[in-house]
């Protein structure tokens, strides 16, 4: 029976520590903690959107038990969610130490949050109470986010405890070595905000959304305002900080007057100038330029940034490509007007008219509403549209052709950075996270990121090609932190480096490893002395042999 009660404590035991290493455990990277962690997010999310949908009738009435569905299952989320990490709390590191690792738990600022925003919809099931209170209390889901902003704030703090107040802002903005997690935070913030403030602006077109959401919809425009806003200074006053732009006032001016500084300028300027000048313009049409802020989200794409490189690259051929297409148009307008003017005065009247004739005409899309009726003219437009297809086509050809060139130029660029990584023989940790950042940012695979490796290595003379197997069964690199914490682990180590000298001294020319490491330019005293006594045993060693076979 105590058997029993021993065993069935040890599997509880393993579960739960399965348990937290599958979904909590941060530092295991093959388990499911962030797609844990982003499917929560997504939950609280869809909340939020969820509460606002709710006050437009238009949506929720149709659609009411749609809403309540969703609702009830957000909370067996949420609450499956605080059970768990209920569960496994005395296997989390924060709580393990404690005397009553769930109580602590629940007594954290986080368990608090997670338990105030289920907690009223359980009572409200005993206790009469207001709905409208309830789903109120919905919004502190959003609190929940601070979760996954905790670690990264004390984790920034950390590397940047000796940096200035300026580069701090500079690296949350800019991707730095000590920029951590909180940057990729940042960046996810001004991109959700790029996509409500884009959304706002479209559904404000919808009068019968409009109605019942005006007032959210400007107050809305305003916080996204203040937060580009912000951002806006904040890159602006961090600029020096970049070596391109140290000096103070023409540093920060040159960083403003970037592609990039402009778009961050025109997504808040129309706010401004139609709240500063509305008494003596009517600016309202500067409302539409608010979806210019859909421009902010090419920072955040390393495809549109290889595109604006190419763009710039190519220009002078773009520009000749774009001077024959006008200079066809305006053949194609003055064709067409000397030969339908006087058949049709009413849609070729002049030139200028006839110019929206010739650029549908060569761009193929021929809507109709303007064609010709005479003999030359419906002749001039088959050749028109026939060249079009071709000439309007070399824009689109020099363009796919320059972008998959600077592909190619950007994996030859990482294939030398790998070489020069791997010169040493090792790729350390922060080696792989600077290829693992650039192997994003150039949209390849994990499959591809490997073979690009397995091919440098191969190139290098580190490994042989396609010996996959050889490459699992290797021993496993230990850093030097790790080594100076496991003494027995480097003892190990240390026993399998002096086997593989003697190996090497087994299978070389001792005579001229001799008189390589005798050189004082070749090697230092330390490797000359350990050389020597490799050589001493490694002759010492067949006569103990040689005496061991005669006994």
């Amino acid at each position: 029976m105590k058997m029993n009660s021993i065993s069935i404590a040890s599997l509880s035991l393993r579960i739960r520590k399965w348990t937290y290493d599958l979904l909590f455990n941060e530092k295991i990277k093959n388990n499911f903690h962030y797609q844990f962690e982003h499917f929560i997010t997504y939950m609280i999310v869809f909340n939020m959107a969820g509460l606002v949908l709710e006050h437009i009738p238009i949506i929720y009435d149709a659609r009411e038990h749609f809403f309540h569905y969703f609702d009830v299952f957000s909370l067996a989320v949420f609450s499956i969610e605080y059970l768990l990490r209920l569960y496994v709390a005395p296997e989390d590191p924060a709580f393990k130490s404690k005397k009553i690792p769930r109580l602590a738990f629940a007594k954290s600022p986080f368990a608090l949050i997670d338990l105030v925003s289920i907690l009223p919809f359980y009572l409200g099931a005993f206790f009469q109470a207001d709905l409208r209170v309830l789903r109120a209390l919905r919004l502190l889901r959003l609190f929940k986010l601070f979760r996954a902003l905790s670690p990264a704030v004390k984790e920034f703090l950390e590397k940047n405890k000796d940096k200035s107040f300026r580069y701090r802002i500079y690296a949350i903005v800019n991707e730095t070595p000590t920029s951590g997690d909180l940057h990729h935070i940042f960046d996810l913030f001004i991109v959700v905000w790029v996509i409500l403030s884009v959304l706002a602006v479209i559904l404000e077109s919808v009068h019968s959304i409009n109605y019942y959401l005006h007032t959210e919809f400007i107050i809305l425009d305003i916080l996204a305002v203040a937060v580009f806003s912000t951002e806006y200074l904040m890159r602006i006053y961090s600029a020096p900080e970049d070596p391109k732009y140290q000096s103070a006032l023409i540093g920060r001016l040159k960083s403003a007057t970037r592609p990039t500084g402009i778009i961050d300028l025109l997504a808040i300027l129309p706010f401004y100038l139609e709240s500063v000048l509305h008494h003596l313009f009517d600016l309202r049409f500067l409302r539409v330029f608010r979806l210019m802020r859909l421009l902010k989200l090419a920072r955040y794409s390393g495809a549109t940034q290889s595109l604006f490189i190419v763009i710039k690259r190519e220009w002078p051929v773009m520009k000749a490509s774009a001077f024959i297409m006008m200079l066809l148009v305006m053949l194609a307008a003055c064709l067409g007007y000397l030969f339908e003017h006087e058949a049709q005065p009413d849609k070729f009247e002049n030139i200028p008219q006839s110019i929206y004739w010739s650029v549908i005409t060569l761009a193929s899309v021929g809507y109709g509403d303007i064609s010709p009726i005479t003999p030359a003219g419906r002749a001039i437009t088959i050749v028109l549209a026939l060249l079009g297809i071709g000439i309007f086509a070399i824009p689109a050809a020099i363009l796919s052709s320059a972008l998959s060139d600077q592909l190619r130029i950007d994996r030859e660029t990482m294939m030398t950075e790998l070489y020069t990584m791997l010169e040493d023989g090792v790729i350390s940790t922060d080696e792989q996270e600077l290829i693992e950042a650039e192997a994003k940012r150039l949209h390849l695979s994990k499959p591809e990121l490997e073979r690009l490796l397995e091919k440098a290595k191969v190139e290098m003379g580190l490994e042989k090609a396609n010996d996959a197997k050889a490459r699992k069964d290797a021993p496993v690199e230990y850093n030097l932190e790790f080594l100076s914490k496991h003494a027995d682990v480097a003892a190990e180590q240390l026993k399998i480096s002096i086997s593989k000298l003697q190996q090497i001294v087994s299978v070389s020319d001792k005579k001229r490893l001799d008189e390589y490491f005798r050189d004082p330019n070749n090697a230092t005293a330390l490797q000359a002395k350990m050389l020597k006594l490799l050589l001493e045993y490694s002759q010492v060693r067949p006569i103990n042999e040689g005496r061991e076979e005669k006994g």
